[in-house]
């Protein structure tokens, strides 16, 4: 049957990639230097209490159709608790909801809206006006904000301080990991045009009931059972190249043959596995080290009384911008999961430090955390954990396959959440990467291999004719 195509990274888009694959019949390989899948979307042990612990958290929304797909062939949707509710801290008060109404998309949260308490009339009007401003602007509109920052949209838009401060913010920050004035600002459309505009059902959020790792689990047994063979621990050191064509992947236990390379790993870690001429033969890989990065960090808190009546809860204002109501570990404390975004000033503190800043947040969110400090707690940082997203990106992001005109190595694909999917650093996007790159693979005929995405959800029919 000749080599396999080997796959180089098992996070999410190595992972997409070989079910794919492994399901169309092809022979692959995965290699992945952890003893563990899911990349950057995993879970550790923390060392001191033994409890299995997310890297971060992770959120799905019903606009990721690409990943629930991948889990629909994994078997784990049963794993993921939806939640139609956003919930906003407005202490001392409740918390605002935000929940999609009756009324049709785009107007969906129309009434929830109005109803938060939070932001002040002039906040909404301004809101609703750029809101308005994003409906008529459609994909094409979109477009030509290529290379500008969502700040200069807001902007444009005439936001209020508080406006921007409690309400894009959060958002933006959350998904793209990057604050409004530095974002790029197509990708920030994007959340808001396809995330909560278009349809009543992509705002949805999912979260997983298991420790992330658990969600991969039955990929190993996917790909094997189909003939495909997935090698922990195993690290790759070279991608070989014969002046045509890559032939396989040098690794520190010997050399993988392949007949053709995903290679589904950082840019920073791809640059490493390629020589010279490699390079020089693909202009996907000339501008890998001009991407950077932007952290994210987590920080896990276990109380020894409940302190969150929300599954989860957006702390607008705040250094923190969400808060995740945990299952109790295996001392019966109740765990909650903070999370921050564009962490770029936490990254450099100590964990106490770190604990007590976001403390303070979790004080003036949760009125039943007065006086209560955690029993436990552990802070993770992801100093590289996503791509940075910012104006002018999309020039860098690389196709999966040579585009056929700038020239490329036909079987060196390339897969991961910064490549070019239109969409920002997320789950998702990672997932679309991967099916794209499997896609790409030339089958016996020479040709790619055929359509990967699954077709995002269809805006709803007003949404549609106002132009999203």
């Amino acid at each position: 049957m000749g080599p396999p195509i080997v796959i180089v990274g098992g996070g999410l888009a190595g992972l997409a990639a070989a079910v794919r694959l492994a399901e169309a019949g092809r022979s692959v390989v995965v290699l992945e230097s952890k003893r563990k899948l899911g990349g950057r979307a995993t879970s550790f042990v923390d060392p001191r209490t033994g409890e299995m612990l997310d890297n971060c958290q992770h959120v799905l929304m019903g606009s990721c159709t690409n990943l629930l797909d991948l889990y629909g062939r994994l078997g784990v949707l049963d794993m993921i608790e939806w939640h139609r509710t956003i919930w906003w801290a407005n202490p001392p008060s409740d918390p605002d909801e935000m929940t999609p109404c009756r009324l049709p998309a785009p107007a969906h949260f129309t009434s929830s809206f109005l109803r938060m308490r939070f932001l002040r009339q002039e906040d909404k009007r301004a809101v609703a006006r750029a809101m308005w401003r994003l409906i008529r602007l459609g994909r094409e509109g979109r477009a030509r904000w290529k290379g500008r920052s969502f700040g200069e949209f807001l902007d444009e838009t005439r936001q209020t301080e508080r406006a921007r401060s409690h309400f894009w913010e959060p958002v933006v920050v959350s998904a793209c990991n990057m604050p409004c004035s530095k974002t790029e600002a197509s990708l920030a459309m994007y959340v808001f045009q396809a995330g909560f505009l278009q349809d009543s059902w992509s705002p949805v959020m999912g979260l997983s009931l298991r420790p992330l790792v658990e969600l991969y689990d039955p990929a190993q047994q996917f790909i094997e059972s189909r003939g495909g063979a997935m090698r922990l621990g195993v690290s790759a050191l070279a991608i070989s190249y014969d002046g045509r064509r890559v032939t396989g992947v040098v690794t520190d236990e010997g050399v993988v043959e392949a007949s053709a390379v995903i290679a589904s790993v950082p840019p920073d870690r791809l640059a490493k596995l390629c020589s010279t001429a490699l390079v020089a033969a693909d202009v996907r890989l000339k501008r890998l080290d001009e991407i950077a990065f932007s952290p994210i960090l987590g920080v896990h808190l276990a109380f020894d009384a409940p302190i969150m009546d929300t599954p989860h809860l957006v702390l607008p204002g705040r250094d923190t911008q969400w808060l995740f109501r945990k299952q109790r570990d295996a001392q019966g404390r109740h765990q909650v999961h903070a999370v921050i975004s564009a962490a770029d000033s936490w990254v450099d503190l100590d964990e106490q430090t770190i604990v007590n800043r976001v403390m303070r947040d979790v004080h003036w969110a949760l009125p039943r955390a007065s006086g209560l400090q955690p029993a436990a707690f552990r802070a993770v940082k992801e100093k590289r954990a996503t791509f940075a997203g910012v104006p002018g990106i999309d020039a860098l992001r690389p196709t999966a396959r040579p585009d056929g005109i700038r020239g490329g190595v036909e079987n060196l694909l390339l897969a991961g959440d910064w490549c070019a999917t239109g969409w920002p650093a997320t789950m998702e996007g990672a997932v679309r990467s991967g099916y794209l790159a499997a896609a790409a693979v030339p089958s016996a005929s020479g040709e790619p291999s055929g359509d990967a995405l699954v077709p995002d959800v269809p805006a709803a029919p007003l949404a549609r004719w106002l132009g999203l």
